[in-house]
């Protein structure tokens, strides 16, 4: 007989019950369980970065994570990135932006990467941002637009907000 746990996982800012067994990871619990399909598998083995997400605003690889691990803490994913009125999150803008992608399938890891790269201040050179990012594989190899944007993120996120007088 197969045994179930049932969690209660704050995902993307709402609370989410499931029933699942011990060994589900997070990553198959959003996708399979939740439908929030965003959130990509690649290898399945924690080498490419495509399963990429945020617990409690630190990234961390959703395939080696058990979904039991996280819960009680905040789970993001690349859909609840932007904001409750659909405005995208400056890394995503700059995605768009600056054709930082090709064929999408690593965009979702990448841009998840990139938003704790900048958060957690390694958005500082190019070279520092490579670094970063180089858990992250695009197949495509679009690494020089993803640095592009990274960079302009980082400078649109960093910059102070400009008061606007109403005539």
């Amino acid at each position: 007989m197969t045994r179930t746990i049932h969690l209660s996982l704050d995902i993307n800012g709402e609370r989410r019950e499931l029933d699942v067994e011990p060994r589900v990871t997070l990553l198959d619990a959003l996708r399979d369980h939740l439908a929030l399909t965003g959130t990509k598998k690649g290898c399945d083995q924690g080498q490419c970065g495509a399963c990429t997400c945020h617990v409690d605003d630190k990234r961390v690889l959703s395939c080696l994570t058990l979904a039991a691990q996280v819960e009680g803490r905040q789970v993001t994913t690349i859909e609840g990135l932007a904001d409750e009125n659909g405005v995208l999150h400056a890394v995503q803008s700059a995605f768009i932006e600056h054709d930082a992608f090709q064929c999408g399938y690593c965009t979702p890891g990448q841009i998840m990467s990139a938003v704790a790269c900048i958060r957690e201040g390694h958005a500082g050179s190019d070279a520092e941002i490579r670094e970063y990012m180089s858990g992250n594989l695009c197949r495509c190899g679009a690494y020089n637009n993803i640095v592009v944007a990274v960079r302009e993120a980082a400078k649109a996120v960093s910059a102070p907000a400009r008061m606007v007088e109403v005539a």
